[in-house]
């Protein structure tokens, strides 16, 4: 698995952290997947004394199958490897670049062009 995720922090841009409204790479050994889910919400598991969250996702499957998770700070930031049932998982937010609408000029190309206008 670790090998896994070295990998994919070669191919993939990944965000520090993570919030609802995120996508996150959801990694896992055995059953074998790789899947994107939407984060739907994070709760605090007030029934433990140490901090665990629910993450309540959306698996972008057809159709879209619910998730909870009830994880670490540092498991679903994807600072660690993490086991569930015995086998490994990886989860991390991804960072995704937004490009503009088709015939929507970029902020940059607004400010390279160069253009005035004088009345």
């Amino acid at each position: 698995m670790k090998k896994l995720v070295a990998e994919l922090k070669e191919h993939v841009r990944f965000k520090e952290t993570t919030e609802p409204g995120d996508l996150v790479l959801l990694v896992a050994k055995e059953p074998q997947m790789l899947v994107y889910a939407l984060v739907t919400a994070i709760e605090r598991d007030e029934t433990r004394k140490d901090e665990w969250w629910h993450l309540s996702m959306k698996v972008l499957t057809v159709p879209a199958q619910p998730l909870t998770w009830t994880l670490r700070h540092e498991q679903f930031t994807g600072q660690e490897i993490f086991s569930m049932g015995g086998e490994e998982r990886f989860m991390k937010a991804v960072q995704f670049a937004v490009t503009p609408a088709v015939g929507q000029p970029s902020s940059q190309a607004k400010k390279k062009s160069g253009l005035r206008l004088v009345k």
